[in-house]
């Protein structure tokens, strides 16, 4: 019953009822990415271009969609990059999970969870004071 529950009120952990039944329908699977992240495409948008959806494997992270992908879901490029053999770049960094609220987070010198003081900034504010 929980499962059930979660797949219907939830879109953060995987598809809910109603994107399972919009695809199954008008959904076309165009290919799986490395991290398992599920590619279609099906329908006319609003623009007039072919509507394309991405079903995540696990929590919805949209930083999760490698580079190839992320142009094929952008109308970069027309072609997915299961047909067309894309190679990612040296420069291109292999997917990191977004790590606020983790002890990875990053914290610069002088944020309330680190000690120490920032340094003085150009753009910093001088609070107005009586008598100035």
């Amino acid at each position: 019953m929980a499962g059930f529950l979660t797949k219907m009120f939830t879109w953060w952990n995987g598809s809910t009822i109603g994107t399972d039944v919009f695809t199954r329908r008008f959904g076309k699977k165009v290919g799986e990415d490395e991290l398992g992240n599920i590619y279609y495409e099906g329908g006319m948008s609003t623009y007039g271009l072919k509507r394309r959806w991405v079903i995540y494997k696990g929590y919805a992270d949209a930083s999760a969609i490698p580079p190839g992908w992320h142009g094929w879901m952008h109308h970069r490029i027309d072609t997915p990059p299961t047909e067309q053999g894309y190679k990612p770049r040296e420069w291109e960094k292999p997917h990191n999970p977004n790590q606020t609220g983790t002890a990875y987070a990053y914290r610069p010198k002088g944020s309330l969870a680190v000690q120490g003081e920032r340094n003085r900034v150009t753009g910093d504010y001088d609070a107005w004071t009586p008598g100035d």
